[in-house]
């Protein structure tokens, strides 16, 4: 059981990602965690939030993805049979599965390089009493962003592929600065995944 002052951040991983081809081919492709242990993009991505809080991981169905997010540590919740592959739908279940939870992390499953630093001082924020943060590096902003519980039953009542991005234009955002280039490298593409992998090395 999470603790109820605690936040959690939830990891979307039940997209289409049609630009790959598909989501979880996507985020099955290998790519090492942020302290080089062998992996893959979504494993990635998990780890350097499992280093700072709970983590519930939204995928598509069962297999190799969910099976490798639960091995981690992550509480893995399935998309039911019908529902779109839309990011709305997948953040609504996640918050389904932790509305005891103080605050929520949205993290994206494609975004393999956040560090665990910019996920502590996120959560940091929230415990604080922050509303809505978000992580900022030279004056733009990134991913994960984090909400707080007054801001519940807006994130359940979101529809279609936009994600939270209304919530951000219409509310105060408390922003916090980072030197981390991770809050803007997603991997869309597999031209995307080899780039950032070169990165890396």
């Amino acid at each position: 059981m999470i603790p109820s002052s605690s936040p959690i951040a939830v990891l979307l991983a039940a997209g289409r990602g049609s630009r790959f081809n598909d989501r979880e081919e996507k985020l099955l492709q290998p790519f090492c965690h942020h302290d080089g242990r062998p992996g893959m993009v979504a494993t990635a991505s998990a780890a350097a939030l499992l280093e700072v809080m709970p983590v519930v991981a939204v995928v598509q169905g069962p297999g190799m993805l969910a099976d490798a997010l639960r091995e981690m540590g992550c509480t893995v919740c399935m998309l039911p049979p019908g529902d779109p592959r839309e990011m709305s739908a997948s953040l609504r279940h996640g918050l389904q599965h932790s509305t005891q939870a103080s605050g929520w992390l949205i993290a994206l499953a494609d975004m393999p390089r956040v560090r665990p630093a910019t996920v502590a001082r996120l959560r940091d924020a929230l415990v604080a009493g922050a509303s809505i943060v978000a992580p900022v590096t030279q004056g733009r902003r990134g991913n994960p962003v984090g909400f707080g519980s007054v801001h519940l039953p807006a994130l359940l009542a979101l529809q279609g592929d936009r994600g939270a991005r209304g919530l951000l234009d219409a509310h105060p955002v408390t922003e916090i600065e980072v030197m981390d280039e991770g809050i803007f490298a997603d991997i869309d593409t597999r031209e995307d995944l080899e780039r950032m992998r070169d990165h890396s090395k």
